[in-house]
This record gives C-alpha cells, structure tokens and sequence, in this order.
C-alpha cells in the first residue's frame, strides 16, 4: 500500500519523468505560453540529474511554455526588472517585434501655419487692449471745461473746420518757484498772450495769427457764469481783453463777430503746461537767424542753432519787448516755434517709444483746456494739420493790418473779409497777410 500521494509516486507508477509532480527527472510537463512574456527560445534545463530527497530541480525558462524559467533569479523577474515585458523592442508591435518597423516613430512637423495664426491672433489682441486702454486714459485727462453753447448770434457754419488757438498766461498750479523760474509773475486773472485761428479743409490748412493788440468790438454776449445778456454798446478793446473779461466764451463770441467765421473747436493751453510739453519731448532744436535779450521774458538768446528747453521755450514765445513791431514778430516767432515742436513731437524717437510718447502724451492732454464737444480724433485733427502747415504743406501768416489807433492794431477789412470768404468754402487761401 501506498502512502504517499498520487502525485509524489507518480514516477514509480507511471514511470514517467513528469515535473512538478514529485519526480526526479528533469524533463518538465507542457505549459500553456504566455504570449506577453515570450522572449525566445527555451532554455534547456541542468540535465537528467535530479537533487536527493524530492529536491526541487533548477526550474526551465517560462518564456518557451515550459516553466518559470531557468531559475528563479534569471526566470520570470528578469524580465520585469530590465522593463522589457511590455512594450519591448522585441515584443509585438515594438521596433523589432511582430508588426514593427524596425525604427522609432518620428517626432511630427511643427505645424508653422497653426502658430503663426495663433501668434497673429495675440498680437493683435494686444494691440487692441493697448490702444483701448490708450484711449480711455488720454480721454480722461482732457479738461472740457469750454460750453460753446453759451455763445449767441453764431455765423453760419462753413466749409472745413476751425480752430480757436490759446495760449494764456494762466498761472493755475504753480508754485511761486515755478512763476519766478519762467518769469511769468503773479499778475491776478488770465490773459491771452497768443490767439491763432486753425482752417482744416479738403483744400489744405491755413494758420492765421491773431495778434492780441488787434484792435475789436465787444459785441453782445451772455456772462459764462451769470447766464445774463450784456448788449453791446460799440465799445473797442484790445482782443486779449475779451478773455480778461469773461473767459474763453467771450472770446469767441468776439472773434467770430469781428470776422464773420464760425469757431468749431477751442482749445487753450497755459504757461505751466507749454513748459513741460518742451520738456517732456526733451527740448526743441531752433535756429535763430539773431539773438536777442527781454528782462520781461526772460528771453536771452544767441543767433544759430540751439535745443530749448520748457523755461527757454516759453520766454522766446512770448517775447515782445525785444522787437520794433513787438506784437506782429512775436507771433511769427510763435509759427516758427509750433512748427519745430510739432516736428520733434511727430518724430519716430518719440512716437514709437512709449517711455517718450505716455510723458508727452500725458503733460499736454493735461494741461489742455477744451470745448465741451472736443473729441481725441479733433485734437488729433488739430495736431496734424498744425504740423502740416508749420512744415510747409499749408499756409500761415498773420491777420492782415490796415495801420493803428491808440496803440491798437487795426485789420485790413477787406483783405479780411476775402479771407474768411475763402475758408467759409474751403477754397485755396491767397489773401496774404503781414
């Protein structure tokens, strides 16, 4: 009888070599294959000797379907430990298994057109939000403190569009350091102490200096504040008195009914605020065909080529006292100053560099007093045909004079009246002036 189970005797009974059964051979039984270890052929096992007592014998490869392997350290683990049971090069759809191609897949094309639209598309967002914002932020630092609406009896509008040009001596925000700095004293109130009247057309532009000794009716008005009408009684000032009376309304009122043309725009800027424009774009480059002196101004110049910076730039303005006709050869001193600072405003050196255009940008909308209907497309208008003409592509010249009286100066009427009629229809200027 025997008492060891069937399976350990099995070599006796059946006189077989049966592995894994108790029997001394080492040939091993059939295993089913595992397709996803399989890495080759079997390895033969140690041979027909067989360790004593039922030893367990050096077990054949699992990767031929015969067993674990041919031991336990180079068997089924190695094949886990060198990573090369899943997704081996040998192994199916691998580089050099079953169904590959013998390489790796390459690495696909950038798509050029994809990031370049996307690129495309990013900056002209950016652009977008910038001007946007750019917008918004020089919109908001215009004074629009001018209702032209209070002004009564207006022309009938005309051809183009005009432009009512001042400089003032307001004083408004400066520091007593500041008025002795720029020569500008403490005088109460405001003054003009320049007035220009820009045409903008289909026919050109034309700048037209209005001096302030002109000699002018104050017509009727209404006050700006009382909102009571004053009737005229004929009386005859010097036009900067207009201002001095009742403000910038006033003032239009008193030019367009002394000339007969309607004023779209006012735009007024004062003696702080012309200095740090100048200063903001870094100076202006003039040319002086002689020097000069004002202790009034403040004005001390050599003749040649010379940068102003905001101080030098608002004495040579507004120097009159250093000149015969004082009034007539400031304003053409004036003409000749605008057209340089436009060209240096309009260079690429500051236009395109935002460490230089935000500053400019930012000193002159602020010091900018305008009419309630003043949008950022008219000052740009304004600016542009200013530069215009200031560099030769319009024309400019001085309200044309007839004489004197009282130290007032007097406008040629009908050389004045041939004048408007021209910018009323936009025509070609060819009246000339003084």
């Amino acid at each position: 009888m025997n008492d060891w189970p069937d399976g350990w005797d099995d070599n006796r009974n059946n006189g077989g070599n049966r592995y894994g059964r108790g029997s001394a051979g080492a040939q091993p039984e059939s295993a089913r294959v595992m397709r996803q270890v399989r890495r080759g052929p079997a390895t033969p096992g140690p041979g027909p000797g067989a360790p004593p007592y039922g030893g367990v014998p050096q077990q054949p490869s699992y990767g031929d379907g015969q067993g674990y392997g041919d031991g336990y350290d180079n068997g089924y683990d190695s094949g886990y430990n060198t990573g090369h049971v899943y997704g081996s090069p040998n192994g199916p759809g691998g580089p050099q298994g079953p169904g590959g191609t013998g390489t790796r897949d390459p690495r696909p094309a950038p798509n050029w057109r994809r990031r370049i639209k996307w690129t495309a598309i990013t900056l002209v967002t950016l652009f977008v939000v910038v001007s946007v914002g750019t917008y918004f932020w020089a919109d908001s630092k215009l004074h629009r403190d001018v209702d032209l609406s209070k002004v009564i009896d207006r022309p009938d509008a005309g051809k183009g569009t005009n432009y009512l040009i001042v400089g003032s001596d307001s004083r408004a925000g400066m520091s007593a350091e500041d008025k002795k700095k720029l020569h500008t004293g403490s005088a109460e109130g405001k003054r003009t102490d320049s007035m220009m009247i820009l045409h903008t057309g289909d026919n050109g532009s034309t700048l037209v200096s209005l001096p302030r000794d002109s000699n002018v009716e104050i017509p009727s008005y209404k006050g700006s504040d009382s909102g009571k009408t004053y009737q005229g009684t004929g009386r005859h000032v010097k036009l900067n008195a207009a201002y001095a009376e009742d403000g910038p309304e006033l003032l239009v009122r008193t030019v367009e009914f002394n000339t007969g043309l309607r004023i779209d725009h006012y735009v007024e800027i004062g003696f702080g605020g012309f200095a740090k424009i100048v200063d903001a774009v870094g100076g202006v480059d003039m040319t002086l065909d002689k020097g000069f002196k004002d202790k009034y101004s403040g004005a001390d110049f050599k003749a040649g080529k010379q940068t102003l910076n905001g101080e030098q730039a608002l004495a040579f303005v507004r120097t009159r006292h250093a000149f015969a006709a004082s009034d007539l050869e400031r304003t053409k001193n004036q003409q000749k100053f605008l057209a340089a600072l436009a060209h240096q405003v309009a260079t690429p050196s500051t236009v395109l560099n935002p460490f230089a255009l935000y500053p400019t940008m930012g000193a002159g909308l602020d010091s900018l007093t305008v009419d309630k209907d003043m949008s950022l497309w008219d000052l740009a208008d304004m600016f542009w045909a200013m530069k215009g003409v200031t560099g030769g592509d319009g024309k400019s010249m001085n309200m044309p004079i007839s004489g004197s009286t009282g130290g007032n100066l007097v406008w040629d009427k009908t050389k004045v009246k041939a004048l408007v009629d021209e910018l009323k229809n936009d025509d070609k200027v060819t009246v000339s002036g003084n």
